[in-house]
């Protein structure tokens, strides 16, 4: 359904004296999302996995340059495309509860999504019921405006929001934070209804135990570009995770007991060669040589040379 193949998006920025330098958030990023299937997402804070999420979305800053090819349903996204599509066969849970309309009503809001998406005039109050009765909202929070809502209503509103309609692609950013425990298992088991019912679901988090509960696959992500895809069972039994950052990850569950749970040591940026190679245990001449490139690997892909 969704595939994303050498994505790059770099910003331009003004250093003292005006000097014009390009930074680059996202480098060679690869990610495939299958009808059915439920993709996460993983990796730390500022590992580029919401301007990816904005990427998919075509809602990037006007100053952001983005290279590479993304295909939905086989035809390429183009800007047009994506215009087209957004609301109504790609939706996104965004991360922010900002997102909201401050003056317009959250049950007003979730309508206009219902509509967008492309249910009838008729069913749209019906959809808006159901998708409040989901996440356990009440019919009266229909009528009352953002800045009433706690942060965990809000983070349902905008959860039921892109839901409610006839979307696709479901875009997950961080969809759980701010919801108490019953509630996010709840948000997530619906996600994994919607992936059964043979949607698309991209599940973007930092949170691995919470991704693993619903996952199909999962794409971990470092410094805003693809490590490693593996099966959500490979995470849960660990030995055949490939890459030494994903075998941190795993590590440092609880579960785990938090078993070398500190971060892996990395090179300066702008260094050759892989930039995990001080903290591997098989790092040779290659690996401080030359970056490794993602390749397949057994059932998954990995971005390292002896894996």
């Amino acid at each position: 359904m969704l595939s994303v193949y050498d994505l790059s998006i770099s910003f331009s920025r003004y250093s003292f004296g005006l000097k014009k330098r390009e930074v680059r958030a996202i480098e060679d990023l690869y990610l495939q999302v299958s009808a059915g299937q439920i993709m996460a997402v993983i990796g730390q804070s500022g590992a580029g996995k919401s301007l990816l999420a904005h990427a998919l979305l075509g809602i990037l800053p006007r100053h952001a340059l983005l290279t590479g090819s993304l295909f939905f349903k086989g035809r390429p996204l183009t800007e047009q495309r994506l215009a087209e599509l957004r609301g109504r066969e790609i939706a996104l849970i965004p991360q922010s509860i900002t997102s909201l309309n401050p003056l317009l009503r959250v049950g007003a809001q979730v309508a206009r999504a219902a509509r967008l998406s492309g249910v009838g005039k008729k069913e749209v109050r019906q959809a808006v019921q159901r998708a409040f009765a989901r996440y356990g909202l009440k019919d009266d929070v229909a009528s009352l405006f953002p800045h009433q809502l706690s942060g965990g209503m809000a983070r349902r509103v905008l959860t039921a929001t892109a839901t409610v309609g006839r979307a696709d692609l479901i875009v997950a950013d961080e969809p759980v934070n701010g919801l108490d425990a019953p509630t996010a298992r709840e948000t997530l088991a619906h996600l994994r209804e919607l992936a059964d019912d043979g949607k698309g679901v991209l599940l973007i988090t930092h949170d691995i135990e919470a991704a693993l509960q619903v996952a199909d696959k999962v794409t971990v992500f470092w410094a805003g570009t693809t490590l490693e895809v593996a099966a959500a069972d490979d995470f849960r039994e660990g030995g055949r995770l490939q890459h030494p950052y994903t075998r941190a990850l795993w590590n440092a569950l609880p579960a785990n007991a938090f078993l070398s749970a500190r971060q892996p040591a990395l090179t300066p940026p702008g260094s050759p060669g892989c930039p995990f190679r001080l903290c591997c245990a098989r790092q040779d001449s290659l690996c401080a040589e030359r970056a490794p490139k993602l390749r397949n690997a057994g059932q998954g892909m990995v971005r390292c040379h002896h894996a």
